[in-house]
């Protein structure tokens, strides 16, 4: 995909936000877009992130959980998106190639406290506003 335009989300975890985000401009973007996903701390994809994904027909089989350090001076980036505050606060500030850095602030469903049934939903509420972002860019 030569013609492709290179697009990165990054947060912390690599484990939620930034894996919906990759996968909703997979699917959006088509040929168009060539979409990875990278956290500071990478921690594994969360369950309720598969389970989400798979309820609006998206599976993430093919995605895992990536360090930045992978992309960092390796893969020329056109569009950096953060996707929480802690990775626009402390992602590197020198990453060569970058022809534009965004931040896009969604609230960390992997961090919600709740039962089970209301992690699910605010993942799920995440995962809407995370496409509907996506959609719009």
């Amino acid at each position: 995909m030569p013609n492709s335009t290179t697009v990165l989300f990054l947060c912390t975890g690599n484990s939620a936000r930034s894996q919906m985000a990759e996968a909703f401009l997979r699917h959006y973007g088509g040929d168009r877009f060539l979409a990875h996903s990278a956290g500071l701390q990478p921690k594994g994809i969360h369950p309720f992130t598969i389970q989400v994904m798979q309820e609006v027909g998206l599976d993430l089989i093919n995605q895992r959980s990536k360090g930045v350090e992978e992309f960092l001076g390796k893969v020329f980036v056109h569009h950096l998106i953060a996707v929480c505050d802690h990775a626009d606060q402390n992602c590197p500030t020198t990453w060569p190639g970058i022809i534009r850095r965004e931040h896009w602030s969604f609230p960390d469903p992997a961090s919600f406290e709740g039962s089970p049934e209301e992690q699910l939903a605010f993942f799920r509420s995440v995962r809407d506003q995370i496409e509907a972002r996506i959609r719009s860019w």
